[in-house]
């Protein structure tokens, strides 16, 4: 069976962007046609200024919108990163056959470094490191499928680039992985900067859905979201991002094509009305069982200790053999 592994990190409340994009795939195919994990990648978190606090608040709440959003842990292996040795003991294995170029030219990198420079802050030797970590996350398990949005593609691209190397020099050890993507929902846009993602690292925002929003607050968002020039309802991402954004969250939630949607309307404001209603509608199942959830807190820390069991005992032989090929005492 093919294995699918995914990560999301706790580094603020989880969004609409996330859920179309990622976790939505995880919950309705990937969990029932592979041998999928899915991981809270809380080690991520640390690569910038942080709370320890509000990290593993954070990664407690994400844990908890992954079941609610529908992951089974009888389907799928459910866990926190930093809750399993292997992905810190890998890391540094392939630390040792990356390069220094390789990590300087991620995207990531480049742009998250000089917003912290902007701010006259210091960049953390692990922001430039956490892709390789990244790939550890992806290879300790012998994974084939990694479902990503499109911001995390190169990241994907060095796991494999690193499996190919490693097996050439040492030995087969790992599985060469590939990224995949969902076709509607990939990359949902801010509301109000439709240019830029809807990312979960801004705390507060009106562009910004959360999956924890109130109704009313969600619809708001929604109605007041920056649409284009021009009143014709058409989809072009290219000329007019805020109405394609708009029309590809509506498609999204209603399985649907943005194309198609975009001849239906004749004016923004029933196009707002129906994407802010058909989002309501979507993320209220999700909410209710989260309520129901986080009313069993231990329910939800069995999961998670089940789970890291599970994948540790997945993880260990071939970090094991990793460790072997390239020369180390392998306990």
């Amino acid at each position: 069976m093919t294995r699918v592994f995914s990560g999301i990190k706790p580094t603020g409340h989880l969004t609409l962007g996330n859920y179309l994009g990622a976790v939505r795939q995880w919950a309705e195919v990937d969990q029932h046609r592979t041998d999928a994990l899915f991981c809270v990648v809380d080690m991520h978190a640390l690569t910038v200024d942080h709370d320890p606090a509000r990290v593993r608040r954070l990664s407690r709440q994400a844990a908890t919108l992954l079941l609610a959003s529908g992951l089974d842990p009888e389907l799928c292996t459910v866990f926190v990163q930093s809750q399993v040795d292997e992905h810190a003991r890998l890391s540094y294995v392939l630390e040792c056959v990356a390069t220094d170029g390789e990590a300087r030219r991620m995207i990531q990198y480049k742009e998250k470094a000089a917003r912290e420079r902007d701010r006259g802050g210091s960049v953390r030797l692990s922001l430039l490191t956490y892709p390789v970590l990244m790939a550890a996350d992806i290879l300790a398990y012998g994974t084939d499928e990694v479902p990503v949005g499109d911001d995390q593609t190169q990241h994907v691209e060095l796991a494999r680039d690193l499996a190919v190397r490693f097996n050439q020099r040492y030995g087969q050890a790992f599985v060469v992985p590939r990224a995949t993507h969902p076709k509607v929902g990939a990359r949902v846009m801010n509301l109000q900067e439709p240019t830029s993602k809807m990312g979960k690292t801004d705390d507060v925002g009106p562009g910004i859905v959360y999956l924890l929003d109130e109704p009313d607050v969600m619809r708001k968002k929604i109605m007041r979201a920056v649409t284009d020039s021009g009143r014709e309802v058409v989809y072009d991402r290219l000329a007019r991002p805020g109405l394609a954004n708009l029309l590809e969250i509506l498609a999204a939630c209603e399985g649907g094509n943005p194309e198609d949607l975009s001849g239906v309307y004749e004016s923004y404001g029933a196009l707002k009305k129906d994407t802010a209603e058909a989002v309501v509608e979507l993320l209220r199942p999700v909410q209710q069982r989260h309520k129901e959830l986080c009313a069993d807190p231990a329910y939800v820390e069995e999961v998670l200790r089940l789970g890291a069991e599970k994948a540790r005992g997945m993880a260990r032989p071939r970090v094991d053999a990793a460790y072997r090929a390239i020369g180390l005492l392998a306990g």
